[in-house]
């Protein structure tokens, strides 16, 4: 029988890291392509072959397998949350063109198949409500920020493969994707060129330090919280559907409030002293969204299994274990704030 060739763009980030060795494990023929010049040995360790790969220049594809890929898997592209000088054409470049560079690709080696990571920020205006957000809401962009751009790129990405959905007969898999929790030693990103903590991983080293926490506006306020290893269970069965695809949200399928979320994670990564709660009604609420996925379950056969509190717990033993740490390094090389 067989055995399914699927190229994974974008392997070396925390996304595509993760699903790269999930696939592997489950018996896949799986190629880790990334920016990198080097994977520090990391996926050979896995008997995964690397390749270096700058989507951006069609010409560096010519390493690639040229025959016989069944699925492409497409993660790659520049991202607010890396970038700290802000430069637009890097979404042009990476998102678009290195998209349609993708496509082309596929063409070449035979892949039918794409599965693309959309970003969550073409729905953002119909966050604040419990009701949950339809796969097929109309795409739109935020006018103003650092995501601006990014998500028209990602739209027109989007586009681009629903084009040559329609014109080739490639099977398409558009996952609109919220956070994905999961661990990595950075706990840091970037919010309009200014490095951050990361909300969660700030919660998380204030419950270690025992430190307060304060919970923002409304404490009930609800929101998805969809952990690593639902979402590459999301993206096997996209592997695995003899369908022709369409677009699912990668939800979680059972929303938690904020409150609910401090509690968790003050008493799981407390180290002696629980932090206390500090409420703060008069600032901003965290942002309120649920996604509706049942077409992810309907016709994809997802089946999301971590709640928020086995979420926290397997995040924890990851924090403990660091398997990235080849491809990453640890956490204490990311100091900086």
């Amino acid at each position: 029988m067989k055995t399914t060739k699927i190229v994974i763009f974008g392997a070396t980030g925390s996304v595509g890291a993760y699903t790269t060795i999930y696939l592997a494990k489950l018996g896949y023929e799986v190629i880790a392509v990334g920016h990198r010049k080097s994977d520090n040995g990391f996926f050979a360790d896995y008997g995964i072959p690397y390749y270096s790969v700058d989507i951006i220049d069609s010409q560096n594809f010519s390493v690639l397998p040229e025959k016989d890929v069944d699925t492409v898997i497409h993660f790659a592209g520049a991202m607010p949350a890396h970038m700290c000088n802000y430069n637009p054409y890097r979404y042009v470049d990476s998102i678009i063109t290195g998209t349609l560079n993708v496509l082309n690709y596929m063409q070449k080696c035979g892949a039918d198949k794409i599965i693309f990571s959309q970003s969550i920020s073409d729905i953002l205006y119909k966050f604040g409500s419990t009701t949950p957000i339809s796969p097929y809401t109309d795409k739109h962009f935020p006018l103003t920020g650092d995501h601006s751009i990014y998500s028209i790129c990602k739209n027109a990405a989007v586009d681009i493969i629903e084009h040559y959905s329609a014109q080739y007969g490639i099977k398409r898999y558009i996952l609109r994707l919220p956070t994905i929790y999961l661990y990595h030693p950075n706990p840091y990103y970037y919010v309009n060129g200014s490095l951050r903590w990361m909300g969660y991983r700030k919660l998380i080293d204030n419950a270690i330090k025992g430190i307060p926490i304060e919970i923002w506006g409304n404490p009930k306020n609800i929101k998805e919280m969809v952990y690593i290893k639902d979402f590459t269970q999301l993206v096997w069965r996209c592997v695995n559907s003899d369908s022709k695809g369409g677009i699912y949200n990668a939800g979680c399928g059972h929303c938690v409030t904020f409150e609910e979320q401090v509690d968790i994670i003050r008493n799981l990564f407390s180290c002696g002293k629980v932090s206390d709660i500090i409420y703060k009604p008069d600032q901003p609420s965290s942002p309120q969204f649920v996604l509706d996925i049942e077409n992810a379950k309907t016709e994809l056969g997802y089946d999301p299994v971590y709640d928020c509190k086995s979420l926290y717990a397997d995040f924890k033993k990851e924090m403990d274990s660091e398997p990235f740490a080849k491809l990453w390094g640890r956490k204490e090389d990311y100091k900086l704030l």
